[in-house]
């Protein structure tokens, strides 16, 4: 018993996932990081040695793969049902936090990175979205759409979505990503189709 009162990395990592995605990095401790994470400031330093920007780097990627892993399974049914899944994923986080949370990936993007220095947090958040993007790319070539359409096309959905939940937040209504949601449909339909 005594064991599993210990937290497991991964479980930190988690934690400081969600609360990034729900305050940012530059508002959140490392111990506010811990604490949400329900995990001993010492575990959380013995884990992460290198302090809050390690943490923060961890979860980022953390989220990144996750997203990753959901896109990959959904978009063996094609690009659409890859959108749908992308959606579906922020839908929920979205409604279930009541809108308090968001992407954490974006969340390290929008703030200000310090001078002359590229954090590792930020540089994870980018390799994210290139990893969205080119999943995303690759499913709409091998349903049709041309290399240069279908790079444009993955950037406008993971943009898109990644602006539509900020907007879903600000508003406290899921009304943007249902509208982003039927022309980023309608754009994938015409790039695999060779339509517009």
């Amino acid at each position: 018993m005594a064991k599993s009162s210990a937290p497991s990395r991964e479980r930190i990592v988690a934690g400081a996932a969600d609360m990034i995605s729900r305050r940012g990095l530059n508002a959140t401790s490392i111990r506010e990081l811990a604490k949400h994470a329900k995990a001993p400031l010492g575990s959380t330093y013995h884990y992460f040695p290198e302090g809050k920007q390690q943490l923060a780097t961890e979860a980022v990627r953390y989220a990144g793969t996750a997203v990753e892993r959901i896109l990959r399974k959904e978009l063996d049914a094609g690009p659409a049902a890859g959108l749908r899944a992308f959606l579906a994923l922020w839908r929920g986080i979205v409604l279930d936090s009541d809108y308090r949370a968001g992407c954490p990936v974006l969340a390290v993007s929008v703030e200000e990175p310090p001078a002359d220095e590229i954090p590792p947090a930020l540089a994870a958040a980018a390799e994210a979205f290139e990893g969205w993007e080119r999943l995303l790319a690759e499913s709409l070539r091998a349903h049709g759409a041309d290399r240069d359409r279908a790079a444009g096309v993955a950037a406008l959905v993971v943009a898109g979505v990644e602006g539509a939940i900020a907007m879903c937040r600000a508003k406290r209504s899921m009304t943007p990503l249902d509208l982003v949601e039927r022309q980023l449909e309608a754009v994938i339909a015409g790039a695999v189709g060779g339509g517009g």
